[in-house]
């Protein structure tokens, strides 16, 4: 396996009993029959993406042409448009810079003014590429992000270079985004219909972008499909551990009423996972009153906010910590200290060994304190770990989604709000 699940400590003293865990885990037998049948009928799109390089083949040129062509890309959509595409980028940009030979992606997800007028102030949008994904073509957030970037690269370039500078992501139906990709020549790049927004990270939304930063999206999907490929085949439940995480996850929810679950990476370039993971979760779960809260954190900052109230709060949380094998990394962080004997605990110390330490310790007084918490963790973080991570979570979401009865693909509440949203929009030049 590229990743290692570690579940004893959900289990003991304020964790679950062995046989609410053994009851949940049987149930998921179903979840896994229906996955196996999906992705033979393909009735899941999403399960046959690992296994597929034919689009990936098509998408070079597509790459490779934003690559050579600009210095900037900014990638506009939101939610499920995003996020994975942030996730996955965060390999290679830590936040100072892109890799050698690739642009700068900037990913604009929400629709402050003040955002898009620093942005088009900061950067030359001569040298600047456009990609606009909405599944539904629809989206008016991010129809409007797209028309507020279309007037400024207008004045920039002129309105025959727009095709130049600009792609488009959606189904391939007739819906404004694609109506306006056409009247503006732009290229459009099919969003399958059968694939959800969230769920969407293994497919052109994200491996595009992927792409353009210099990533390797062969071994992404590689490493989904190592994941997917032990679920297919797992004649037991207890062999696929995204089955285990969703049992967990919905058993201490019924035994313990752990209705919020914290994920806490203690790796930077898995901070953007956390976002991608709380919708990812609570879209999926949320509905009919059922469900349990995504709460993201990050090792070590949030030792330093948020573990007070988990270790002396209520009881009412699931713990996902994820680490690497960090020991020994870094620079060293004693010799400076040499001469203060209170910092003696430093001496021959790297920055990895520090962290090593401290997740360590933050797992150990997680469970001294009855918190249940599992460890996910790897040697190293790359493209093939990120995918079979991105794998897992899915797989693990859509199990959950069987065990609690809801269906895992839709959204009806968010679609309330966006026609609440259009009828204020409509009344506001209205009298009185």
């Amino acid at each position: 396996m590229l990743y290692h699940q570690e579940t004893k400590d959900c289990f003991g003293d304020g964790g679950l009993g062995e046989q609410s865990f053994a009851a949940a885990l049987k149930r998921t037998s179903a979840a896994l029959e229906g996955i196996r049948a999906a992705h033979e009928d393909g009735s899941l799109p999403l399960l046959r993406l690992p296994a597929r390089t034919d689009d990936l083949d098509s998408l070079k040129p597509v790459a490779d042409r934003f690559r050579t062509n600009f210095d900037h890309v900014v990638v506009l959509g939101t939610g499920g448009s995003s996020l994975g595409g942030q996730t996955v980028c965060q390999l290679a940009d830590r936040g100072f810079g892109p890799l050698p030979g690739a642009p700068k992606l900037h990913f604009l997800d929400n629709i402050d003014p003040d955002t898009f007028a620093s942005l088009f102030a900061a950067i030359d949008l001569a040298r600047t590429g456009f990609i606009v994904i909405s599944k539904s073509g629809g989206t008016a957030e991010t129809l409007s992000q797209f028309m507020v970037c279309l007037d400024a690269l207008i004045a920039k370039v002129g309105k025959e270079a727009v095709g130049h500078h600009a792609l488009i992501i959606s189904e391939p139906t007739d819906n404004p985004l694609r109506r306006l990709g056409l009247e503006w020549g732009l290229t459009a790049l099919d969003h399958d219909p059968g694939i959800g927004g969230r769920f969407s990270v293994l497919s052109p939304v994200g491996m595009l972008p992927c792409m353009i930063a210099g990533l390797d999206a062969y071994a992404l999907r590689a490493g989904a499909a190592e994941v997917l490929d032990i679920a297919l085949a797992a004649g037991d439940p207890a062999d696929c551990p995204p089955a285990v995480g969703a049992a967990l996850s919905i058993a201490l929810l019924g035994d313990r009423g752990a209705g919020t679950t914290v994920i806490m990476p203690y790796v930077d370039r898995l901070a953007s996972f956390g976002a991608w993971y709380q919708q990812l979760w609570a879209e999926s779960l949320g509905k009919d009153g059922k469900g349990t809260t995504p709460v993201r954190a990050i090792g070590t900052t949030d030792q330093h906010s948020q573990l007070q109230l988990y270790l002396d709060g209520p009881r009412d949380k699931m713990f996902t910590l994820m680490f690497s094998d960090i020991a020994g990394t870094g620079g060293d962080i004693g010799k400076g200290a040499a001469n203060d004997a209170s910092l003696a605990y430093l001496a021959d110390r790297t920055m990895g060994d520090l962290m090593d330490v401290e997740q360590r310790a933050t797992a150990a007084t997680l469970a001294a304190n009855g918190c249940p918490t599992r460890i996910i963790s790897f040697v190293r973080l790359d493209e093939k770990v990120m995918g079979a991570l991105l794998m897992h979570f899915m797989l693990e979401t859509v199990i959950a989604a069987h065990l609690l009865g809801v269906d895992a693909f839709d959204q009806p509440a968010v679609e309330q709000g966006k026609v609440l949203a259009r009828e204020y929009l409509a009344q506001m030049d209205k009298p009185g």
